[in-house]
This record gives C-alpha cells, structure tokens and sequence, in this order.
C-alpha cells in the first residue's frame, strides 16, 4: 500500500515544477507546492491513484491563482515592450497575463500540455475529459493566447 509519505518527494517535485513554470519564482513556487501537497494530505484517500495527474493540476491552479494576487495591476506598455525585446521576466509575467484571460479549460489544457510538459493523452486523464477534447482547447487556448501576446506589443 502507498502512502502519502512514500510519494510526497515526487509529488512535492512536480507541483513545484509546474508552479515555478508558471510563477518564475523559486519563493513563490514552494509556497504553492506546499499549498498542493498539504491538500494532498487530507485528501489522500481519495486521490491516492491518480495523484501526480491531481498534484499537477491543484499546483497549476495554486500558481495562477497566486499570480492573480500578486498582480493586481496590468502590464503597462513598457512592461510589454521589453518582454517583447526579450527579457526574460517580464516575457514570463505578460505570458501568465495572457493566461489569466482564457477560459478555465483552455488555461488547464495549456499549463499542463505546454508548460508542464505532459503529453495530450495525460493532460486528457487528468482533466477527465478526451483527447479531442484537449487539442480542441489547446488550439484554442494558443491562438487566443496569440492574439493577446501580439494585441499587446
């Protein structure tokens, strides 16, 4: 039988990643990784089988909504032709700017397909939902996340 604490490293490691992916920030990245794992705790019962697909998704979830919070203004023009030159955080900042505006759905299939690097089948199994259904999300979710990255440059 498997318990929480043989699994915690692993599943620390991944909600971290997807976290930091998101969030550019090692502090703020922890703060959700163990935000995610702590949920993973009392719910272990339950999410016991498929808990790296859950981890995944709570960590992204966590960090979007973690940046939410922490920018409470937008971009200004100058933010966004910097990222635009090139820099590194401020291309980070405006991408999960650009995030923060799809749809819940086409958000998750984004994150977890192009920022967590999990193939369409598993993004599919983690979401409960088919694998048509995540490329019909993640060709949506990238053309309006085009749309909105050109729109502001």
């Amino acid at each position: 039988m498997q318990t929480y604490d043989d699994n915690f490293g692993a599943l620390y490691r991944i909600a971290f990643r997807v976290a930091y992916r998101i969030l550019g920030q090692q502090a703020e990245a922890e703060d959700v990784a163990q935000d995610t794992m702590a949920k993973a705790y009392s719910r272990w019962w339950r999410i016991k089988p498929d808990a790296a697909r859950w981890v995944s998704r709570v960590s992204a979830n966590g960090a979007i909504d973690a940046w939410r919070k922490r920018s409470k203004q937008d971009l200004t023009a100058e933010d966004l032709v910097r990222a635009h030159d090139g820099e590194p955080i401020i291309e980070r900042l405006a991408l999960v700017d650009a995030l923060s505006r799809l749809s819940k759905r086409q958000r998750e299939v984004v994150v977890l397909r192009y920022l967590a690097g999990y193939p369409e089948a598993d993004v599919a199994e983690i979401l409960d939902c088919s694998v048509g259904t995540v490329k019909t999300h993640a060709s949506r979710g990238l053309h309006s996340l085009r749309a909105t990255m050109s729109a502001d440059s």
